[in-house]
């Protein structure tokens, strides 16, 4: 599953967060990070569980004490992890998502995706393209210049994100 994820995640973040500053790059990396490694593997593993985007996200605000800027663009890593367990529903395999813990051995469990009919993927890729739509015309991303800018920096032009103000 592709288009889920990546539309789930940039919608999520536009209503959490709505950060120009963010790399939404790396929000759409991280969001898929997990079902990509974990397949390396097998099963689902390590980065379906909870300990995973907590120790990726410790690890990178220790390396970038000091250097605020670049802390805040590489944090969306994490919170795209974040955003993959959410809507992949690991939770719902307590054992795995609560890793370490719930035992250090891992279950022989398998990528929550692939457990799903084919139906009912299908029916979740049309949504995360109905939201991938949705965030395309909302991130003002129809217009090319800010494109470009999405497409350079993962960030998102401040015109679109500032509060909205209702006029008269």
């Amino acid at each position: 599953m592709l288009l889920w994820f990546v539309g789930t995640a940039l919608v999520a973040m536009w209503f959490t967060f709505r950060d120009p500053a963010i790399d939404h790059r790396l929000i759409i990396l991280g969001c898929l990070l997990p079902d990509v490694i974990d397949r390396l593997y097998g099963k689902a593993w390590l980065l379906h569980t909870l300990s995973a985007p907590i120790v990726l996200m410790g690890t990178l605000m220790l390396a970038t004490i000091g250097r605020r800027h670049y802390r805040r663009r590489v944090l969306a890593l994490p919170i795209g992890v974040f955003w993959h367990l959410v809507f992949d529903g690991a939770w719902m395999n307590t054992e795995l998502f609560w890793w370490p813990a719930t035992g250090l051995t891992f279950t022989n469990t398998g990528i929550p995706a692939d457990g799903r009919a084919f139906t009912l993927i299908l029916l979740l890729e049309l949504l995360g393209l109905v939201a991938l739509c949705w965030t395309w015309r909302r991130m003002g991303l129809t217009n090319s210049a800010r494109r470009k800018l999405f497409v350079r920096t993962g960030r998102l032009d401040r015109a679109i994100t500032g509060p909205r103000v209702n006029s008269p």
